[in-house]
């Protein structure tokens, strides 16, 4: 059966989703098209303002309203601008505040090296963070690139263009999860759970 053109227009545009398939996609767009006209108006009118007032933040490059001059952290005095914790895409700041346990400056890199895909320094926010650090009054940076192969990279890439400036530079520590068994684990976590082990106090 052939669908008509819009339902077929709005399951492609599902479909180029990360992690939605054809199947939901044509689930998505046949409950939209049950769904009362209030649900896909404030749907349509939210994509639509996604993209118009959305911007970046000069200073750490999250997202932002655009109407802002700069990011609500950026623009809180009770967080520490001494120290910066690097991530790679904005989403990973939303992780890290769920902890609670954060209470620095960050700064997104929009990505991460990937020579394959050619992603080089300069199409990320590198020179920037190294301005920022340049600039002053920063004690540590935190390096929460993900443990990835790219991310990997990028982070011993970070490490060597700070080791000009007078800047401790740190990790992420890496190894088991809460409530995973030895016996589950990889070779390669369980190494760096071993080199990353802690003294008991």
């Amino acid at each position: 059966m052939l669908l008509p053109q819009p339902i077929q227009d709005v399951i492609y545009a599902f479909s180029r989703l990360p992690g939605i398939g054809p199947k939901t996609a044509s689930r998505l767009a046949f409950h939209l098209l049950k769904a009362q006209d209030e649900l896909t108006t404030d749907m349509a009118e939210a994509l639509a303002a996604l993209k118009t007032s959305i911007g970046t933040c000069p200073v750490c490059f999250n997202y932002m309203d655009s109407s802002s001059q700069q990011c609500e952290m950026c623009k809180n005095p009770d967080r520490q601008k001494r120290v910066i914790c690097v991530v790679e895409e904005a989403l990973d700041v939303v992780a890290m505040e769920r902890t609670n346990a954060f209470q620095g400056s960050y700064h997104v890199l929009q990505g991460v090296l990937s020579p394959i895909e050619g992603v080089g320094p300069e199409e990320l926010r590198i020179r920037e963070l190294l301005d920022r650090v340049n600039q002053g009054g920063v004690d540590e940076i935190i390096l929460a690139t993900n443990p990835s192969m790219e991310g990997d990279a990028t982070a011993m890439y970070l490490q060597k263009q700070l080791g000009q400036f007078k800047v401790r530079v740190t990790r992420l520590a890496r190894g088991l999860p809460v409530g995973g068994d030895l016996e589950y684990a990889d070779p390669n976590t369980l190494m760096r759970a071993l080199t990353g082990r802690q003294e008991l106090s």
